[in-house]
Formats: structure tokens, sequence, C-alpha cells
């Protein structure tokens, strides 16, 4: 196993173990099976354990398996505070108390804001009194590290990053989303403060594996390295030492040792111009599905309206790469959920964006487009309600 520094000099491995999809058995967590997989990982090397408050059942799983195999002071447990939940300074407590308490310790070596995408999400949760709380919980050990996970745009992402003095932060990161949420310019911004950076959704769920097109699993195939697409994926991760820790959701016994035999053989440094060149090959194939040639450059932005026409444009097209599914939830994600509105419905077709498209895109013809697949009825209701729920005063 390869390890990389945290913000004070700790090894934490490469490859961590994102608790979020633990096995199911019936209602609940199949324990005996997440029990042998989290202990061959450990076994293999992996120190750093990702779970959250509002994963069913897996911070309660979790303890109870480091508690029983005496190995709670050998790994670090990264858990997650539900900011979208805090109402009051008093709630910061319940749920920290409640999350020690399904963990089985006295302390969290690495505590995350959940989910934020909003620097307006930030600026909440210090008015109730985080700044201090965070102070009081440093100060008497029972949190380590301090950080934020991020689904939001880059400017959002830059701004909170600039905001606080952070241990760390947690984004999702992948040859796909190189581009888009924190992207490679929040990756390389929070290095150049010194913060480690997490990486979660390093194959889009799995998506980068069982949905690539067939033209892009031959291509792999094809290639003398003779790896998976998993470890195309993730290698082309550990190649950025701008990355510390890699998540990953393992599942079965040889999940957990295919990604642990990948985390002992990828330095930084290790693609060569032949590997990036397959990379750009399978994001081609990809991006061939998608419904408008928008490359997330920017040169569009600002929209005098607040129109975020690259998220809208990324969003409408992976509903055509990946899913309608995954493409709706990218947008409520992204788009749909910061506090001033970003929607293509905003568009007054001034025109000022195509004059500046290094494509030549119809853009307002296309936001149109955009707007009409990514909003039907349900997904306004949904938004309508989150965002009561994320910005209420």
């Amino acid at each position: 196993m390869q390890y990389r520094k945290d913000k004070y000099g700790h090894d934490l491995s490469i490859l961590g173990y994102g608790c979020m999809r633990f096995s199911r058995k019936g209602a609940g967590i199949d324990i005996d099976k997440t029990e042998q997989e989290i202990l061959e990982a450990f076994r293999a090397g992996v120190n750093y354990y990702d779970t959250a408050y509002i994963y069913p059942g897996s911070e309660a799983a979790l303890g109870e398996i480091l508690a029983r195999n005496g190995i709670r002071d050998q790994v670090n447990i990264a858990t997650k505070l539900p900011q979208y939940m805090v109402k009051s300074r008093a709630s910061l407590d319940k749920f920290f108390d409640e999350e020690l308490s399904r963990l089985r310790t006295d302390r969290v070596d690495y505590y995350l804001m959940h989910h934020l995408t909003d620097i307006a999400q930030w600026e909440r949760l210090k008015g109730v009194g985080v700044l201090d709380w965070i102070r009081e919980k440093k100060s008497a050990g029972a949190i380590r590290n301090i950080g934020f996970s991020y689904h939001g745009n880059t400017a959002n992402f830059l701004k909170i990053l600039q905001d606080y003095d952070w241990d760390f932060c947690q984004i999702q990161y992948n040859y796909l989303d190189d581009t888009s949420q924190a992207g490679v310019e929040g990756l390389r911004a929070a290095a150049a403060r010194g913060i480690p950076v997490v990486i979660m959704e390093p194959l889009r769920g799995g998506k980068l594996v069982d949905l690539l097109p067939e033209e892009a699993k031959k291509a792999i195939a094809r290639n003398g390295r003779g790896w998976t697409p998993a470890q195309w994926g993730l290698r082309w991760l550990y190649d950025q030492p701008e990355v510390t820790v890699v998540l990953s959701g393992m599942n079965s016994l040889d999940m957990v040792r295919e990604n642990v035999r990948t985390a002992s053989d990828a330095p930084v440094g290790s693609f060569t111009p032949e590997d990036f060149a397959l990379i750009d090959e399978v994001k081609g194939m990809i991006r061939a599905r998608e419904k408008v040639g928008c490359t997330g450059c920017g040169y569009c932005m600002p929209c005098p309206k607040g129109v975020d026409i690259p998220g809208n444009f990324r969003c409408y097209n992976t509903m055509y790469s990946e899913s309608r599914t995954t493409g709706w939830m990218q947008f409520v994600q992204t788009v749909g959920l910061t506090r001033e509105p970003a929607f293509a419905s905003q568009c007054i077709r001034c025109g000022k964006c195509e004059k500046h498209c290094p494509q030549g895109l119809p853009i307002r013809e296309k936001l149109q487009e955009a707007d009409k697949a990514l909003r039907p009825l349900p997904v306004r209701l949904v938004l309508w309600i989150a965002r009561k729920f994320m910005f209420r005063r």
C-alpha cells in the first residue's frame, strides 16, 4: 500500500474505504460479509474509512466491526455532519454525539461538513456558531481534522476553500468530472493551500466501468497495459500528486483485492503520453453520445442573468451519456441547489454567450432544449422542496 501525507504529516493510505455501499442483508447491513471485506482491506494497509450520518446503518456497522476486532486506534474514521439538518448550536452536539455513539469511539479523525453546494450553506452554519463549536471540539481532541465534502460548482468551491483554515476537503473527481464540480481547478487550488484532497466517486459510482460504451471497453481491452476499466480510472487519479486519498465503495473481497493491488503499484507520474491518449479516446467515445458539444471551457460566462451555461449543458449531456436519472441528480446537486438560481429558464436570449463560444454553439437554442429535459414537473417539485429546506432563514 502506498501512503500520502495529511496536513500534519500523518500517513493516509491512497486507497480509502467508502462505507456508503456496504452489502445489505434483509433490512440491514450484512455485518459478517462487510467485516470480512473491511478486515481484508485493513490487513492490506488501508487506514482511512469514510462514512456519514445519513448512510443507513453504516456508522454503526463500522463502529461495531472496528471495536470487536480491536483495531479502532489503528485506523482513521471519517464521518460527516448533516449540515442540511442543523438548525441550532444545540443540534451540532446532538448529531455529533449520536455519531460518536454509533461509531463506539470518543473522537472522529476526519470530520466533514457534508454535501456543501454553495457558500450560503457554510455562511448559515457560521451563523449558528459552528466556528466556535469546531474550535471547542478540536481543542478537546474530539475532532482531529475538519473539512467539507462538496457537490457544487467550481466558483463556490473556491469561496468555501478560501473562507476557513480547513484541514482537508473531499470532492467528486474523475476523468469525466475534470472540469465539473470542484474540478481540476479546485483540486489544484486546495493543494496550493496545503489542503489534502480526498476523492469520492472516482468511477462515477461504477459508471466508468459498467456503463462505458462498448467501443470504449474494446479499446481498453486491446491496450497492452492489461488494466481493467476500474484500474484505468483509479490510476489516472493516483498519477496526480494533488490527490491524497481515493475512496472506493468496496463490497466484495475481489474488489478489495483488485483495488489494493492497484493502490500498491500506481506511483505519481507513472502515466505515459500513450496512457493519457487512451483516456482521451475513451472520453471522446463517451462524449459522442452527448447532445451539446460543450467542452466546459467557460468562455460563455458570466451570464448577465446568472445562468450556469456549462453546468446546464453538462447535466443535459449526462442524461444521454449515462442515464436520465443521473443527469437529473447531477442537475439538482450542481445547478439547482445554489443560493442564486442558475437555471436555463433565466436566459433572456441576449446572445452575449454565443459571441464568445469557441465551439460556435447555438447556446440560446440549446439552453431551451436543456431546460425542457432537465426540469420536468417532478424535478421542479423536488427542487422547490429542497431549496425551501436548504436555504431557509
